[in-house]
């Protein structure tokens, strides 16, 4: 299990889109049609070989646009790459885990998790073929040249009413080994990356942060600074997310 994707729900697409790709330096975005089936527009962003998406609700009555009026803009979704779909499928299916979508195409396979089921956001498990292959980052996608094409996104940060045990939820659902503490947090390790669980505050479950390696950390915070976006702790906040970066 890997992370290949992560999701922000935003308002403003348009805005949004060109506030990320002014701070993190990004290439224009695909946007994939297919999403209009859950009444959702967006703007998909290649960084590195994984992506960071922009969702924003297009009708009324969307999952999407209930977060926007629950917890305002912020993280939203986890997309993770396995290698193995149809022993994670079985293994869903013994825990009794519910999914709300599933597709299976000729180039890749998903199925999104009811969140009740896992908890704290939505998450797809989604095998693509070939491996290094991305049919959400759409046609055209290649790996961007030079440095920027060594960007990642490590990690996941995730509020929680009970943190040990959604961490435990997690690594129960994802086939994964335990969590590990650091305090009152819950790690869980994945292939090159993790998702950390911490007491939730006063918005309740949900993603509260990423943490990602571009090409420079310090100059994604000026341009941050520029932008007139909040630092914390080195740590950009936008989207209602703060955005923890890493030297690569």
């Amino acid at each position: 299990m890997r992370i290949r994707q992560i999701v922000f729900v935003v308002r403003d697409l348009a805005a949004s889109a060109a506030r990320l790709a002014d701070l993190l330096g990004l290439d224009p975005p695909y946007r994939d049609p297919g999403v209009g089936e859950f009444g959702l527009d967006n703007a998909v962003f290649a960084f590195g070989v994984q992506f960071v998406e922009l969702v924003s609700p297009v009708r009324a009555g969307t999952t999407a646009g209930r977060q926007l009026e629950r917890r305002g803009e912020g993280g939203y979704m986890v997309i993770v790459q396995t290698d193995a779909f149809d022993r994670d499928r079985l293994r869903l299916r013994e825990l009794g885990v519910r999914t709300v979508w599933e597709i299976a195409l000729d180039d890749i396979r998903a199925v999104h998790l009811h969140p009740k089921d896992i908890g704290g956001a939505i998450v797809s498990i989604d095998q693509p073929v070939p491996a290094a292959s991305w049919r959400w980052g759409g046609p055209q996608w290649r790996v961007q040249a030079g440095a920027r094409g060594a960007q990642r996104v490590i990690g996941v940060t995730i509020d929680a009413a009970d943190p040990h045990a959604m961490a435990e939820r997690w690594a129960q659902v994802l086939g994964l080994a335990a969590p590990v503490a650091s305090g009152a947090t819950w790690r869980l390790a994945l292939e090159g990356g993790f998702v950390e669980f911490q007491p939730a505050g006063p918005g309740g479950d949900g993603i509260v942060g990423f943490t990602l390696a571009p090409v420079d950390a310090s100059a994604v915070r000026s341009a941050a600074q520029a932008g007139g976006l909040a630092l914390e702790d080195g740590a950009v906040v936008v989207f209602g997310s703060r955005v923890a970066l890493q030297d690569r």
